[in-house]
């Protein structure tokens, strides 16, 4: 929860956008502001004031306490300005609110957190639990020291300047140990914990169980990913209180697929109960791993018998592939979320023209793998092969990766060894909508008229069911200085379906610099004015240019509430529903 406090009439005015913008994640605090920012200190995980920095600063400073648990404070100026992190830059989130705040009342975001003024990330943002001498060992890779990575566990992580050696070290580790001076332990959630428990098994039993098991192993709770059971015992209270208690996610599988898991240690017991000859090792091991710690059963000290039993497993290092779609390359079309993935790679897999459209945004150390075109599925294997090694790369494409870009050969080449997110893009078709007027207002379609390795035939075929079907059409690849007949090829048989008239949009480089369009008609456009770096839509027979711009019309008119009920097709589609 977010705390709101403010003491003017303008600081109110801003208080109160937020609050509506962020109704379930908000509490406003009224009263004197002393008493206001006390409370919400309390109580919120988070603060947002309107007052001068000076002023909260005198306010919090007797309630501080320690940098892990005290809230992420954020003030913003009376003329609503700046909001300033003020407090919990990383710990507390007040970066982040702070860049979130800004985008929402127009201010600038002031962070001086002094990792994040040189792009390097914080060793305690990088979502991991991490133990140790965080300040002293960022204060070394500030200074441009050297500092040593000590890997146990191969796991993706942004770019960090490490070196070889150093004085100071960080540990990615899920074992448990204690940091020694200068060292900084990062704990990789690479630890799963298979349970079995008999109907009504205490959680005491079962927390008791999987916590001795990890301390006698000499495994990190804090490594721990998730409790993994059968799913006959999905509501078992005692491991449902357990997992809780651990603060992990609860994974079920299913009889048949654990009966299918090679485990040492198999018994007639669970086979009976719940038809698999193994829960714990059999739940554990089921995604693969290494068994570190084989079934066990807990110890009951009023001598009754065992109600619990676990194993625990070091799971294969599993490496982060993001497929980021660019857009069509202005740079405010390029999404946040594709921002964050290009931050957080330390691999960045690319076409070169596209790498130079975002290199500025990558993390100092960000290794970058660029090639030309007609490298495309040599990029998609390498992408791969990267994050196969336990690496978090980016594999960028303009457009959205998806469309008619590298998220097809990329997970074509994938299997399921390593995490994938797609992050969409604007593409080109929309954006020449965009600036075209409406053109893609009903039912539309995109065909690529490129024959280099879709047959013409093929094509040819979609062309005229769409000009059968009456949908708009968008043309990617229209025309290129080896392919000049394709483009008349496809406009004469939409020709054959549609007036002479009807509206044609012509959009280069669309969002760019150089960006060029016009509205013309079937029987004017000459194809010879057309580039690769043109997209050619043409609109159905509805399709008009009104006041220079295309519009390819919804029918609101005709609706009425007997033809709008149950037409809903999706969420989004305004008038649909």
């Amino acid at each position: 929860m977010i705390g709101l406090i403010s003491a003017t009439a303008a600081g109110a005015a801003a208080r109160d956008r937020l609050a509506a913008a962020w109704p379930d994640r908000t509490r406003v605090y009224e009263g004197p502001v002393k008493d206001a920012v006390r409370a919400a200190f309390a109580e919120c995980e988070q603060l947002v004031c309107f007052l001068a920095t000076g002023a909260v600063v005198r306010l919090v400073a007797p309630l501080l306490g320690d940098k892990t648990s005290d809230p992420g404070v954020v003030c913003v100026d009376e003329g609503g300005r700046f909001a300033v992190s003020l407090l919990g830059g990383h710990g507390g989130g007040a970066n982040e609110l702070a860049v979130q705040v800004g985008e929402l009342l127009g201010a600038e975001p002031v962070v001086t957190t002094a990792t994040d003024a040189v792009g390097i990330p914080g060793l305690d943002t990088l979502g991991l639990p991490v133990e140790g001498d965080v300040a002293g060992v960022t204060r070394v890779l500030l200074d441009g020291e050297p500092v040593a990575m000590d890997a146990e566990v191969a796991w993706p992580l942004p770019p960090l300047p490490f070196a070889a050696r150093g004085t100071h070290t960080v540990r990615l580790t899920d074992r448990a140990v204690e940091p020694s001076d200068g060292e900084v332990l990062l704990r990789p959630p690479s630890l799963v914990v298979g349970v079995g428990a008999s109907r009504g098994a205490p959680a005491d039993e079962v927390l008791a169980l999987v916590e001795d098991a990890l301390r006698d192993a000499g495994l990190s709770p804090l490594s721990v990913a998730r409790l993994a059971t059968v799913d006959a015992k999905r509501e078992e209270p005692g491991i449902v209180e357990a997992a809780a208690r651990l603060g992990v996610p609860l994974m079920t599988y299913s009889a048949q697929e654990l009966t299918g898991v090679e485990v040492p240690n198999p018994s007639d017991a669970p086979l009976s109960a719940v038809g698999t000859p193994s829960v714990a090792e059999a739940a554990a091991l089921v995604r693969g791993g290494e068994l570190l710690v084989p079934k066990r059963r807990s110890a009951r000290a009023d001598g009754h018998a065992s109600m619990a039993t676990c194993a625990v497993v070091r799971r294969p290092a599993r490496g982060r592939l993001a497929v980021v779609g660019l857009g069509p390359g202005a740079r405010d079309l390029l999404t946040p979320r594709a921002t964050t993935e290009l931050r957080r790679a330390a691999v960045l897999v690319g076409l070169d023209q596209y790498v130079d459209q975002i290199r500025d945004l990558l993390r100092p150390g960000t290794r970058i793998l660029e090639s030309g075109l007609g490298a495309e599925e040599e990029r998609a294997r390498t992408a791969v092969a990267e994050a196969r090694t336990g690496q978090a790369v980016a594999l960028i494409g303009s457009g959205d990766a998806g469309v008619y870009a590298m998220a097809s050969p990329a997970l074509a080449e994938a299997s399921d060894d390593i995490d994938v997110i797609g992050v969409p893009g604007v593409t080109a078709a929309l954006a020449a909508g965009a600036i075209l007027g409406a053109p893609l207002g009903h039912d539309h379609v995109s065909i690529s008229l490129s024959d280099l390795h879709t047959p013409w035939e093929v094509i040819e075929r979609r062309v005229r069911a769409a000009a059968e079907a009456d949908i708009v059409v968008t043309f990617y690849n229209p025309r290129s200085r080896g392919r000049d007949w394709q483009l008349p090829k496809a406009l004469a048989i939409l020709a054959e379906h549609r007036e002479q008239t009807t509206p044609v949009g012509v959009v280069r480089n669309a969002s760019r610099p150089d960006e060029s369009s016009r509205v013309t008609s079937l029987v004017s456009l000459d194809p010879a004015t057309v580039d690769m770096m043109t997209v050619v839509t043409v609109g159905n027979t509805a399709t008009r240019e009104i006041a220079g711009r295309m519009v390819t019309p919804r029918g609101y008119r005709w609706q009425d509430t007997s033809t709008t009920s149950g037409s809903a097709a999706g969420q989004g589609q305004e008038g649909a529903r």
